[in-house]
């Protein structure tokens, strides 16, 4: 099959969260599966400065590879894409993005004529590509080169919908009956994300319970009833992650290699990160690990007011990432407070990260809510023990068989789960043969790729999608 990725960001050319590695990872799957991929995307100064030969094609129309074969094109308009950032600045986000990203999805289209590449599956990422499959649908209907084109948009967070003022509507080249409350109009805005939900073929999440959660009215974000209309053409594949970045046994960044059959090296690790964060070297007591955002909905509303408990539970507590002020505040001063239990970097850095992942005994993700999550499978591979709440993609890869759950979004079921696993931990062969368990998970991109495939032949496979299609 023909297939092109279009989102905002990929690996390894731009990135600010986990929609980049996913977009990254999955097109490499799917040529190992035999599958044609190309990936489309903006043209950012991240992409220009990445460590990857980009080279010119003809005009303007650029390219690089990954993969063994797979090309990925950058849509060029220094006007929009040549900035520091690539959603916003320091001041928030760019005031032209309705007009940056509509321009994205349009020249994505019209590049694929260029290069002669037509696609069975165009797959869309999140609001940035949205408005691909509503010009399929609209502009591009009749036209013959598209004729066979099925489109598939997956929503990695409903949480960021693409909502712009109604003036800006004639932005998107789009005809004035789509300012509709049946297509892109939302409580008197323009939602792109939601003219994605009713035009495309199909919808993806990036978990099968994040698919159920978000036609619910707590995490359905106003978007739950169109949401229920398209059930039929909703599924939840939960992503996987790239073992050949992430994984114990070959990772240049960390301190010592190790495996699940050979975990002298973790302990090690767990060492070295106590020298790197300024702990005691201790291996009687668990190491909590922490890589996230510091917001509320990463369960930091229900940690903050447990904090000081947990550092009197005979632990160590290792934080790396920020967030709001008021969390950094209460972090620095419980640092201060105890400083052979807490270690707090206010960062993002990625050899850190590996570092936390290899040498955590247990790596706290209590998240209030978690489409698909990449920390948890990431910890399993490593042998750091998750401890979750049961939401998203954390209910989907996270069991008591390899991890600790806690079912009820309280602050006090959240310190007698960390209790249990303090607990657990003294009992050092219950304690191996979870790390054992938790290392032995398979959430490699190969079964995820499969699934993809299977629902991009279902879809191809639909004469006559029109017919059935209820945008």
């Amino acid at each position: 099959m023909k297939i092109v990725m279009c989102a905002s960001e990929v690996v390894p050319f731009a990135k600010t969260g986990g929609l980049a590695d996913v977009v990254g990872a999955l097109p490499i799957a799917l040529e190992e599966n035999a599958e044609e991929v190309i990936v489309i995307m903006p043209y950012y100064k991240a992409a220009r400065n990445a460590k990857i030969e980009i080279q010119k094609l003809k005009g303007k129309i650029f390219y690089a590879v990954i993969g063994r074969n797979i090309k990925v094109y950058f849509i060029e308009n220094d006007l929009y894409f040549n900035r520091d950032g690539l959603y916003g600045d320091k001041f928030g986000d760019y005031k032209d993005s309705l007009a940056r990203f509509s321009y994205y999805c349009k020249k994505s289209l019209e590049l694929l004529k260029h290069i002669n590449f037509s696609p069975d599956i165009i797959h869309c990422h999140d609001w940035q590509s949205a408005l691909i499959p509503v010009y399929l649908k609209t502009v591009y209907s009749k036209d013959s080169f598209y004729k066979n084109t099925r489109s598939i948009l997956t929503i990695h967070n409903l949480g960021y919908q693409g909502l712009f003022s109604a003036e800006e509507f004639p932005l998107t080249g789009l005809d004035k009956s789509l300012f509709h409350m049946d297509k892109l109009e939302f409580h008197g805005k323009v939602n792109l994300l939601k003219g994605g939900i009713v035009f495309s073929d199909y919808i993806t999440t990036v978990s099968p319970t994040y698919s159920k959660e978000i036609q619910s009215k707590e995490l359905g974000f106003g978007l739950e009833g169109v949401l229920a209309k398209r059930a039929g053409s909703l599924l939840g594949i939960l992503n996987g992650i790239d073992y050949s970045i992430w994984g114990p046994k070959t990772d240049k960044i960390i301190a010592h290699n190790y495996s699940v059959l050979d975990l002298q090296g973790k302990q090690k690790n767990k060492e070295a990160l106590q020298e790197i964060c300024g702990l005691p070297k201790r291996t009687d007591i668990p190491l909590f690990g922490m890589v996230t955002r510091l917001v509320d909905h990463k369960g930091l509303d229900i940690l903050a007011p447990e904090l000081e408990a947990i550092c009197k539970l005979g632990l160590q507590l290792v934080v790396l990432g920020k967030g709001d002020l008021k969390f950094h505040n209460l972090f620095e001063s419980a640092a201060k407070k105890y400083p052979k239990t807490l270690s707090l970097h206010l960062k993002f850095d990625e050899i850190l990260a590996h570092k936390i992942y290899a040498g955590s005994d247990i790596f706290l993700m209590p998240s209030k809510y978690e489409p698909c999550g990449l920390g948890q499978l990431i910890s399993l591979r490593y042998g750091s023990v998750p401890l979750v709440f049961k939401t998203g993609g954390l209910a989907d890869t996270v069991t008591n068989e390899h991890g600790f759950v806690f079912e009820r979004y309280k602050k006090e079921d959240l310190i007698k789960t960390v209790k249990e696993a303090v607990k657990v931990f003294a009992d050092k062969d219950a304690w191996r043969q979870l790390v054992i368990n938790a290392m032995e998970c398979d959430f490699s991109w190969e079964k995820s790729a499969k699934e993809y495939i299977r629902l991009y032949k279902k879809i191809a496979s639909i004469d006559n999608f029109s017919a059935i299609f209820s945008g």
